[in-house]
């Protein structure tokens, strides 16, 4: 099937509301080349369960496409309409498998030495279609809190070597009641601005209290019954006489949130964003530091919030995969002293994704020793490549960046 030749019916297996939108800009979708309608659909397809963010950026994608004059749409498509695709690319059902086209596609431009144009392409498309719809100013200044080392008692390594020189290094920070100020400035934004999924915490363990219902919060202890049921189907296919990498991602992608246990009554998106991370990520079921390192990118990457706590926790200590997974189902050793090397990396990608979001400029960051004296922070009015030897409590240190 061609694109020319949909129809509403084509759609029928959509969600509502991506049904919805797919018959609105039927025409536009008729027009797009093969090789681009796919890429647009596996987003649409999961309209109904994105983020707000999301759905913005996937309606002025539409938007952008719709406004164009025939000459335009036909220069803007250009790269993607001259690329040559195999019959069995065109033999795929694309509408309502678009995941697994575009896994076929990108392997198929591979070979054909095509991604170049493929990616040339892309690239300036995405830039055309934002520079249409310039980003709105936020709300607040966008702020991150990361908070490493949970309990890890002593320290030789060098923390926070990265970021030192975007901000100022306190040493002399007053550990007690600093968790409780954190999550409480974390509770008092969302109150001061409550747009869905515009604040989140995340947590390797157990979610401390006190941020508020109103804040998105995703925790790798809560999800403990749902990584031991993807586990379990995890280690059956380790455990085969073949095992096929691409047949074990493909798998995992087919996975629907009910069938390990998520409730997609309670939250769809957030639901589906918890599946995304187990089963798209690689070590986020068994490691509580990628885990969160994962949640923290696609939550900045997908939901873009103004706010965002992530605070790591100790993990297992690194084994075989399958050593791992059965592992993971007992009491696993802990690593604190490895969990905060990995965390304090973790920390840095915190903050460059969020740098890569609109108000950058503007934006504060927080990174936090738990339990200890040392924090970096980063943001307007604070100098950079600074060290504070001057005792601060957490509550003075927020207040310097929200």
């Amino acid at each position: 099937m061609l694109p020319a030749q949909l129809t509403p019916e084509s759609f029928a297996a959509y969600p509502r509301e991506a049904k919805a939108v797919a018959t609105q800009h039927l025409e536009r979708l008729r027009q797009l080349p093969l090789a681009f309608v796919p890429l647009l659909l596996r987003e649409l397809n999961v309209y109904d369960y994105k983020f707000p963010m999301e759905r913005r950026d996937l309606d002025r994608q539409l938007q952008y496409l719709a406004s164009l004059s025939d000459d335009q749409f036909r220069a803007a498509l250009a790269p993607f309409t001259g690329l040559k695709l195999s019959a069995d690319l065109e033999k795929l059902d694309w509408i309502n498998n678009p995941a697994v086209f575009t896994e076929q596609l990108t392997a198929h431009l591979w070979t054909t030495h095509q991604i170049d144009t493929f990616r040339n392409g892309a690239i300036e498309y995405v830039n055309k279609a934002n520079a249409a719809f310039p980003d709105e100013p936020l709300p607040a200044r966008r702020l991150g809190i990361a908070i490493i080392g949970q309990g890890a008692k002593n320290n030789d390594y060098r923390l926070f070597r990265k970021l030192r020189r975007e901000g100022t290094y306190f040493t002399a920070v007053r550990p007690g009641g600093a968790l409780e100020a954190i999550v409480n400035v974390v509770g008092k934004r969302a109150e001061a601005h409550p747009a869905p999924y515009s604040h989140w915490y995340i947590d390797g363990g157990v979610s401390a209290t006190g941020a508020g219902a109103s804040v998105a919060r995703v925790s790798y202890a809560a999800l403990s019954p749902v990584r031991t049921a993807l586990q379990g189907r995890m280690q059956k296919i380790y455990e085969a006489s073949v095992f096929d990498p691409e047949a074990f991602r493909t798998t995992l992608a087919q996975i629907k949130p009910a069938e390990i246990g998520l409730d997609t009554e309670r939250d769809p998106a957030l639901s589906r964003y918890e599946l995304s991370l187990l089963s798209e990520g690689s070590g986020t079921q068994v490691f509580s530091t990628t885990f969160v390192q994962w949640a923290v990118r696609e939550a900045l990457r997908r939901a873009q919030p103004i706010t965002l706590l992530a605070r790591f926790a100790p993990r297992q200590r690194e084994k075989q995969m399958n050593e791992l997974l059965v592992e993971s189902r007992h009491k696993a050793e802990q690593d604190p002293q490895g969990s905060l090397v990995d965390a304090d990396m973790g920390a840095y990608y915190h903050w460059l994704n969020q740098q890569r979001l609109p108000g950058a400029e503007q934006s504060s960051f927080l990174v936090w020793f738990e339990d200890h004296g040392e924090a970096v922070a980063i943001g307007p009015g604070l100098e950079r490549g600074q060290v504070s030897d001057v005792v601060t409590t957490m509550a003075d240190l927020l207040a310097r960046l929200t």
